[in-house]
This record gives structure tokens, sequence and C-alpha cells, in this order.
């Protein structure tokens, strides 16, 4: 469905351009972007390795286990259908403590290691578990204490203090994520008591 979004606004650009004569901002518009494209990567690039490398040290010394423990009674609340001992609870951990700490990319592949754990779970495989939508929700919102993307994209485009938004980020995201968690338990009750019907 995004490649269709994409497509539309690709093609209106291009006819828009083309209808005023002005198509040559296509062509411009394309080679700006792309070269905006690789600064922003080769900026990232350093702070994103520099934060991999933090969270395997974290993880060689345990921290991101002592997180995960420390997340597991909050997990165990949030997917009361997934037993504890199952490896799609391990893995929904590791996802949350990833966003947590601010790496999206490192989250994005333990996230689709928790769904496909979580579609073992599943009775229905044509339908999205109860645990699967309430994952989605807390990825979505991504509760995040260290933005290190965000911090690199400001170091990037010159920001002298690209941490000092670590508390608006933290108390923004812990507003997001009480906002999708408390949506998601009120939808499922909604649908329940319409099913019941």
């Amino acid at each position: 469905m995004i490649n269709y979004v994409w497509f539309f606004m690709i093609l209106a650009g291009v006819i828009t351009a083309a209808s005023r004569g002005e198509i040559h901002l296509v062509t411009e518009g394309v080679l700006k972007g792309s070269e905006q494209a690789v600064l922003v990567a080769a900026g990232l690039l350093g702070m994103v390795s520099f934060w991999s490398g933090v969270m395997k040290i974290a993880q060689e010394a345990g921290l991101t286990q002592a997180l995960a423990r420390l997340l597991g009674p909050l997990a165990r609340r949030l997917y009361p259908q997934v037993p504890p001992s199952h490896p799609a609870m391990g893995a929904l951990l590791a996802a949350m403590s990833a966003n947590i700490l601010g790496l999206g990319n490192a989250c994005t592949p333990l996230g689709l290691k928790a769904m496909a754990h979580l579609q073992e779970l599943n009775r229905d495989s044509e339908t999205a578990s109860d645990a699967m939508c309430t994952f989605m929700a807390v990825t979505a919102s991504s509760l995040t204490v260290v933005p290190t993307t965000i911090m690199a994209l400001r170091l990037s485009h010159g920001s002298r203090a690209p941490a000092e938004i670590m508390g608006p980020v933290a108390l923004a995201t812990l507003c997001s994520s009480a906002v999708a968690v408390t949506l998601d338990a009120l939808l499922r009750r909604f649908t329940r008591k319409r099913v019941r019907r």
C-alpha cells in the first residue's frame, strides 16, 4: 500500500512540474535530495555505530538483561496471553529495551522476531492476536529515554547540545506510550462487547 502512496506522490509532483513548464525542478529536487540523504546518512553512521557499540557493551555487561528483568512485570501485564517462559516474551522484552535506549535500527529485527514468536501462539493465523496488536501499539508509540537517532540528526545539522532533548523526548514518548496502551485496552474492550452482542 505504501508503494502506491509513494508512486502517487512522485507522479503528482512530476505532473505538477510539467504542467507549469518547470520539469527541470524535478531533476534538481532529486539531485538535492540525494545529496542531503548522503550527508544525513554519513552523519548518522558515526552516532548509530557508537550507540550500537554501547548497546553491545551493555549486553555483554548484563545491563540489557537487567533492563529486561525490570520490564518483566510490565510486560507480563501488557501481554497476559504470552507465557513468561516462551521465547516470545524474551523477544518482546529485547525489543522494548532497544526502543527505550533509542535504538530503532536494533528494534526492527527484534520486533520482527517477536512477531514471529507471537504468531506461533496465535490461534488464528489470518488475524492479529491481542498481544500482536498491543506490541504494535507499544512499538509505534516507542517510549524512548535515550533518543540516539534524533541526537545524531541534531549533531549532523550542527547542534552544539544534541543531548539536551533527552528530557522532553522521554516525557513526550512516555505520554504517547500511555495513550497507546490505554487506547489499545479500550478498543479491545469495545470490540469484545460488540462481538458478544
